[in-house]
């Protein structure tokens, strides 16, 4: 996995559903990941920005900034760009798919997330940034 160790891994979660949030962020500390939370897109762009996290989960329905405008401009910023992003929703749609991809998202999950297929997508792009 990325070539630190879990506890080093930094992932912010935006999530605005306190339920799925504090269901999500405990079971990845328990794998021993830093989390930190942001609740809507705008605290979104901020904290990516300040924290600089390994990856970004983002739930794609919130308030203020939906999650496609939030990848979009995470993505415009020169120091978030190469951050990697999997957009979480309800949506199952192929087009709820390609709609996540083409804002920026490396890649999508859907909800109610299982946790193995999520856990093995966040090592591969943690894996695949070491590697590039």
């Amino acid at each position: 996995m990325s070539g630190l160790p879990a506890a080093e891994v930094r992932i912010l979660l935006v999530e605005d559903n306190e339920m799925n949030s504090d269901m999500l962020t405990r079971r990845l500390r328990r794998r021993g990941y830093q989390v930190s939370l942001a609740t809507d897109g705008e605290a979104a762009i901020a904290m990516a920005r300040e924290l600089r996290p390994h990856l970004i989960l983002m739930d794609i329905s919130l308030p203020l900034i939906d999650g496609h405008e939030a990848i979009r401009r995470i993505r415009r910023e020169e120091q978030t760009t190469p951050v990697p992003i999997i957009a979480l929703t309800a949506h199952a749609l192929t087009e709820d798919r390609d709609k996540c991809l083409a804002a920026g998202a490396d890649d999508y999950d859907t909800k109610p997330v299982d946790l193995a297929r999520l856990l093995e997508k966040i090592d591969a792009l943690l894996a695949q940034r070491r590697s590039s």
